[in-house]
């Protein structure tokens, strides 16, 4: 079945670009859309963003070229997917293919053998990515996950329009954001957005300030299972600048109760309410929809600043190396046998890849630099890009790159930092329990 599938997957290839038609598929419920043929496999994916669109796309040059084994697609938010797919997966109903971010996550996925080794089955598709961004989904040498979108590395986004008439220039350094704080207060801007409410969002400031304060050694002692590694000196300076950060208001009022699913925090940076925005590469495709104006004259980004004297290096970056496809272990074998023909034939091929790029997203596959170039959105896609192919190291998303327990209380003791309702030390105590 699965040599059959590959061969009309790859000379069928359905409506590609420049092919005529559309290039889509309604494809957005479990039935397939309801188009004719039978569905055998399904997906369940993220709503918004560049990922939204590449998965329609590419699902419909799939289904329209095998209408006898279909994959049906459903969207989710966020949050609501995190808690639908690990009910799913315990109730022994996910979908053939789960979408993940590698790491801790799937590492348990596969603990619990809950996905399959596709190694043999995606070795192509491992071929086209970035060794970096494969091995996100690769344990033991065996392949479990592969990557499905675009590298995300976290970027600092501002509204160049409000630091003009402020005043403030773009900050290189820590001290230097602090002085663009107090400047921006006294011109009645609130210098950073934050979706706090989703929790998450704290991650990219305790991330990036860790690296730059002690390294990438600090959290990879954590990711050891090290006795004691959240006492590393570097954790606890971090948050006490995230604390003097709040202090010093540095975040719009409210932050607590803003929302990332409903992209509150970037209407606040292309409205003018905030300066800054911490947030992922992945935003920039909902910028484009949102404000177009705005991204066309307003926006601007830039890498997260250096800490002086700090050991990390500031070309270290943090975020998602990727997101990932993996194969439900209880799906029938038809459906692996679709699913895994879907990936190895068209995830990261030239069409899927050029869907990505016109969407403002950063394929992890080497040798793009002259197709950047001549990008609609070469500045902000060819930063980005960058970013992932100079990183010394690239910091996977500390919520997925442990265990799902340890993340849950790493966020909880993390809001608790944002709120002023912790110390750094009784955050250093808590985490240090989840070890062992």
């Amino acid at each position: 079945m699965l040599a059959a599938l590959t061969l009309v997957a790859a000379c069928g290839g359905g409506t590609r670009p420049g092919q005529g038609g559309t290039g889509t598929d309604d494809g957005g419920g479990a039935d397939g859309g309801g188009a004719s043929g039978s569905t055998v496999a399904t997906a369940w994916g993220l709503t918004g963003g560049v990922n939204e669109v590449l998965y329609k796309e590419s699902l419909g040059w799939w289904n329209e070229a095998n209408p006898d084994a279909r994959i049906g697609l459903e969207f989710f938010a966020n949050d609501a997917y995190k808690e639908k797919i690990r009910t799913a997966l315990g109730a022994g109903n996910a979908p053939t293919l789960i979408y993940g971010w590698g790491g801790g996550g799937l590492k348990e996925y596969v603990d619990n053998g809950n996905v399959v080794d596709m190694t043999a089955e995606t070795a192509n598709l491992v071929d086209r990515v970035l060794p970096s961004v494969a091995a996100g989904g690769i344990f033991d040498g065996k392949v479990y996950g592969v990557p499905n979108s675009q590298s995300q590395p976290v970027i600092l986004y501002y509204n160049q329009n409000v630091l003009d008439e402020a005043g403030v220039a773009v900050p290189t350094t820590w001290e230097e954001l602090m002085s663009a704080v107090a400047t921006l207060n006294e011109h009645g801007v609130a210098p950073f957005s934050v979706a706090g409410q989703s929790k998450w969002p704290y991650l990219m400031w305790i991330q990036y300030l860790t690296d730059r304060v002690g390294g990438p050694e600090a959290f990879q002692a954590v990711l050891d299972g090290e006795p004691g590694a959240w006492s590393d000196p570097a954790f606890a300076e971090a948050l006490t600048m995230i604390q003097d950060l709040v202090k010093a208001d540095g975040f719009v009022s409210g932050y607590g109760s803003i929302a990332a699913d409903a992209n509150a925090d970037q209407a606040l940076l292309y409205t003018g309410k905030a300066a800054f925005l911490l947030q992922g590469s992945w935003i920039y495709s909902s910028l484009k929809v949102d404000a177009p104006d705005f991204v066309a004259d307003g926006l601007g980004f830039t890498t997260f600043p250096e800490v002086t004297g700090g050991a990390g290096d500031p070309l270290d970056i943090v975020g998602n190396t990727s997101n990932y496809w993996s194969v439900s272990a209880t799906a029938t074998d038809e459906a692996k046998a679709a699913a895994t023909s879907y990936l190895d034939t068209i995830v990261f091929d030239d069409d899927y890849t050029q869907v990505l790029l016109d969407a403002g997203g950063v394929p992890p596959v080497a040798g793009l630099e002259d197709t950047i170039a001549k990008a609609d959105d070469a500045e902000f896609i060819g930063l980005a890009y960058d970013m992932v192919k100079q990183a010394p190291h690239f910091q996977l998303s500390w919520d997925q790159a442990l265990a799902p327990d340890a993340a849950q209380e790493l966020l909880t003791n993390l809001e608790k930092i944002f709120l002023l309702q912790s110390t750094p030390e009784q955050f250093v105590d808590a985490m240090n329990k989840t070890i062992g």
